[in-house]
């Protein structure tokens, strides 16, 4: 169960970085030729879903004993902050584009993913 808790982490890691990524688009910055319209709103939830994430990796990659509270809690933060996302944009919340749709199904899937092997490795070791 280590190698799984070690690479939830590195991917929660990953995925915390994209959510970095997505809010300095959501302040106006261009990265490269990718910009995002200015949302102020997704720059909050994006922010608080990378921070969740990236608690999660540290508890697990450091050993904590709440490694995997932390990788289900981050996990679970971060894909209810997507979903909020899609409900915001879905009722004109937000400017939907084809980067930030691609972003929720991908990102959405990976972290159901994920999710579900944190929570079916911690009620394994038990």
């Amino acid at each position: 169960m280590n190698i799984l808790k070690k690479s939830l982490g590195t991917l929660a890691i990953v995925y915390a970085v994209s959510f970095y990524l997505g809010a300095l688009l959501h302040t106006g910055l261009a990265i490269g030729p990718v910009t995002e319209p200015v949302v102020l709103p997704a720059i909050v939830v994006e922010t608080v879903c990378g921070t969740a994430l990236l608690v999660g990796a540290y508890g697990a990659l450091a050993s904590r004993p709440w490694a995997w509270t932390g990788l289900r809690v981050g996990h679970a933060v971060a894909l209810g902050g997507v979903l909020l996302g899609i409900v915001a944009i879905a009722f004109g919340g937000g400017q939907s584009t084809p980067l930030n749709d691609w972003y929720h199904r991908i990102i959405a899937t990976l972290l159901v993913l994920s999710l579900g092997g944190a929570l079916y490795a911690s009620r394994v070791r038990r």
